[in-house]
C-alpha cells in the first residue's frame, strides 16, 4: 500500500514575485514623479510669464494715465528727432498716424525744463524697448523688463486732435501699441498690447 503524503505546500510570495512587484511599483512611482516635476516646471514658467506680463500691463497703464492727464501733445514720426532743448516742441502740438515717440506737458507742470515728458520706442544705450524721459528727452529710463523685446517697427503711437482749435476741433486722442516678444526660461512668446487715452481736460 502506498503512503499518501498530506503535507500541503506552504503559501506566500516567491523571491522572483517580490522583485517583480517592487520593480513595477518603482516604475509607477518614477512615472508619477516625472509628471509631478513637469507640472511644477510648467507652473513656474507660467508664474514667470504672468509676472512679466503684469509688469508690461502696469507700464501700459502708467503711460495711458500720464498721457491722459497731460496736454500739448507732440508726436514724433519719420525722421523727427527728440529735441535737445526741453519744451522746444510744446508750442507746436502735432498729430501723427504712425509715431515712434510722444512728448507732452505733465499735468502739474509749469513751463520749466522738468515738465515735458517723453515716451520713446526704439533703441537706447544698446537696448531695444520703450523708454521714458522726465526732462524733455535729455535722459531716459527703460520701462520694460529685460525679458521683453519691443519691435519698434510694429509698435508706436497714433495721435489725433493734438492741434489746438480753431485749426482742430477734435479732442486729443492717443493710441499706444506695443508688439514684441517675451523670453522667459528659454521660451519665446509673442505679444500685442494696445490701449487708448483721451486728454482729460476739454480741448475742443
Amino acid at each position: 500500500m502506498k503512503k499518501i503524503n498530506n503535507k500541503k505546500k506552504s503559501g506566500g510570495y516567491t523571491l522572483i514575485e517580490t522583485m517583480i512587484s517592487i520593480s513595477l511599483f518603482l516604475i509607477i512611482v518614477m512615472d508619477g514623479m516625472g509628471a509631478l516635476l513637469n507640472a511644477n516646471l510648467l507652473n513656474k514658467k507660467s508664474q514667470s510669464m504672468r509676472s512679466v506680463m503684469d509688469n508690461l500691463s502696469f507700464v501700459m497703464e502708467d503711460m495711458s494715465r500720464n498721457i491722459r492727464t497731460g496736454y500739448n501733445y507732440h508726436c514724433f514720426s519719420g525722421t523727427d528727432t527728440i529735441p535737445t532743448v526741453p519744451f522746444s516742441n510744446i508750442s507746436n502740438p502735432k498729430s501723427c498716424l504712425s509715431g515712434w515717440g510722444i512728448a507732452f506737458e505733465y499735468q502739474y507742470g509749469t513751463i520749466s525744463p522738468n515738465d515735458q515728458w517723453v515716451y520713446y520706442i526704439g533703441v537706447y544705450n544698446g537696448k531695444n524697448g520703450i523708454f521714458k524721459s522726465l526732462d524733455g528727452g535729455i535722459t531716459f529710463v527703460q520701462l520694460n523688463p529685460d525679458e521683453i523685446t519691443i519691435d519698434p517697427v510694429a509698435s508706436g503711437f497714433v495721435v489725433t486732435g493734438a492741434e489746438p482749435p480753431p485749426g482742430d476741433t477734435n479732442q486729443p486722442f492717443i493710441t499706444i501699441k506695443l508688439v514684441g516678444n517675451i523670453t522667459s526660461n528659454g521660451v519665446v512668446t509673442p505679444f500685442i498690447l494696445e490701449t487708448s487715452a483721451s486728454q482729460r481736460q476739454i480741448d475742443i
